[in-house]
């Protein structure tokens, strides 16, 4: 990855370009500081390419100690997680980040009389940091489904449950979009919205997961009725 690192930067780049126009410019203050941010952006795609290997010893590692309905209920979740995760990159990149980088860089000012002249010049590393921190929290906040789903397949929480708790999810959610999301509306709202819709699917995915158990639970009576009555 680190072979690559200079263009997987400038991939992370476009949003910047397509907000900052064919004049978009980066800068780094220190001889240093460009190679240590191509050693993040190496071990950044690292993680990425690395994950179905991690997800599948992770299973190998705990999957002996698991019930069979129980590993049956894991399994589809080694793929889900990377796919939601790709889902939340991807609203970051296409959508967030150009939005909040116009909202940024429309607090410029030209050099005018009685007014110094202000200009977006971002550091790379600094830039590096706000989208990998932005990735990181969507792709985390996507995989609520994924855990709640889970959850509630294994018999931990029920759709009851989730209804129950959804004020404290709705609070939850806004504090983690304001803590892990830059400091302006957009983003905050960028990151609550999908979260809200996430966590009403996950109640949806549950509640499936029961009536589906409730009448596989039903079919099996039914057969066992039938085999005490002959």
């Amino acid at each position: 990855c680190f072979f690559f690192a200079k263009d997987i930067y400038n991939i992370l780049v476009i949003p910047y370009q397509h907000a900052a126009g064919p004049e978009a410019k980066l800068i780094y203050t220190a001889p240093q500081e460009f190679f240590f941010t191509q050693i993040k952006v190496a071990m950044f795609a690292a993680f990425f390419l690395s994950c179905p290997v991690i997800f599948t010893q992770i299973y190998a590692f705990v999957a002996p100690g698991l019930f069979k309905n129980e590993r049956d209920a894991f399994r589809p979740y080694l793929f889900a997680t990377p796919i939601f995760f790709a889902m939340g990159a991807l609203l970051v990149f296409f959508v967030v980040m150009p939005n909040l980088l116009h909202f940024f860089m429309g607090m410029q000012q030209a050099n005018e009389p009685g007014r110094a002249q202000i200009e977006l010049l971002p550091r790379v590393s600094e830039y590096l940091s706000l989208i990998m921190t932005l990735i990181f929290a969507f792709g985390l906040t996507f995989q609520l489904p994924v855990i709640l789903t889970l959850l509630g397949r294994v018999g931990i929480i029920d759709s009851a449950f989730l209804k129950k708790h959804r004020r404290y999810a709705i609070v939850l959610v806004f504090v983690i979009a304001a803590v892990l999301t830059p400091p302006d509306v957009f983003s905050q709202l960028a990151l609550a919205v999908p979260g809200l819709l996430l966590y009403e699917a996950s109640i949806i995915s549950v509640g499936m997961i029961e009536k589906k158990r409730a009448a596989e639970q039903a079919a099996k009576d039914a057969g066992s009725e039938r085999h005490d009555t002959r």
